[in-house]
Order: structure tokens, then sequence, then C-alpha cells
């Protein structure tokens, strides 16, 4: 079993540590049809959508470029990411069977917004717990969060390790191509 890392204390390693997660999440996405094992066997595809920020520079000179819109091919960010810039926050989407999640990820501290979960049923059938529609809420948010901690695990232990330097050269070379 992986050893469980808390995504905020990771994220304090080194300012950039949320900027090369983004990007490499972005890369596999891209090299492996957005496919991830999780610790539990199960498979989610991810993917980077409609909205994407990188950002390059300091103080006055920093830049921002953003992709967004419902057909986006983040031709911008990826014009970005092709001059030195980074990925500064990116919208996910998660897919499990027919169940879909997405959500908005800041690189700087990895915190989300914008969640939204698969649809779950109000109506209450006769004799039914009134709490289980929001235990089934709570269920899917937590989900989420675990496929975001799974994927940031997967990275950090990538990222420390002697096969980064392979790693990041083939990143290297997927920005250029």
């Amino acid at each position: 079993m992986a050893e469980e890392i808390d995504l905020h204390k990771a994220s304090t390693l080194s300012p950039y540590i949320g900027q090369d997660f983004l990007t490499w999440l972005w890369y596999k996405t891209e090299t492996q049809s957005g496919l991830f094992g999780l610790e539990n066997g199960e498979q989610v595809a991810v993917h980077m959508e409609q909205r994407m920020a990188v950002q390059g520079g300091e103080g006055e000179t920093r830049d921002t470029a953003i992709s967004s819109g419902p057909q986006s091919e983040l031709t911008e960010a990826r014009l970005g990411l092709r001059t030195g810039k980074k990925v500064t926050q990116a919208r996910l989407r998660i897919e499990q069977d027919d169940t879909v999640w997405s959500f908005q990820v800041k690189a700087e501290d990895l915190s989300i917004s914008s969640l939204k979960t698969p649809k779950v049923d109000m109506r209450l059938e006769e004799g039914e717990d009134p709490d289980a529609r929001f235990l089934e809420k709570m269920f899917l948010i937590d989900k989420a969060l675990t496929v975001l901690d799974e994927l940031f695990t997967v990275f950090i232990s990538l990222r420390f390790s002697e096969t980064w330097p392979q790693e990041r050269a083939a990143i290297r070379a997927w920005i250029r191509g």
C-alpha cells in the first residue's frame, strides 16, 4: 500500500510542485489515453478540459494565458507551455464507468473548486433513510478527492525517484511536439 500523502503538506515542498503535478497529469492524460489504475484495482479516465491557465514571469512581467470554452483544445495553454509558462490552474474531468466528476485545481496549493459530482436522485422512497442522499453525495465528493490524492501520490513517488529525469525528458519532448 502506498504511503498516504497530505496534499497540502506536500505542496509546500516546493512552490512549483503543484505546477509540475498538473503538467505531468496533462502529459499523462494525453499519452496514455487518460487511463489511471487506482490502488483498489479500479481504473479511472482523467481528462483536462475546457479551462486551463498557464503563467510565466514574475511581478510586473507576469504573463498569463488562459484556454477556455466548451470545445477548447487548450491551444493557448499548449503554446504557453512551449514558451516556458507553467500550468497554474486546470479543470479536470474524472470518469469511472458512467460516473463523472469535474473540478478546477489550483497549482499553488492543490485546492479544488467548482466540484461537480454525479447527480444524486433526491426523491425519497417510502421507508428510505432520509440521510441516504446526503451520505451518497458525501461519498461521491470523497471519491473525487481520493482519486486526486492517489494521482498526486503516484506523481510525488515518481517525482522523487531515480526515473524522474527520464520522465521529465519525455514531458519536455511532449511539450515541444
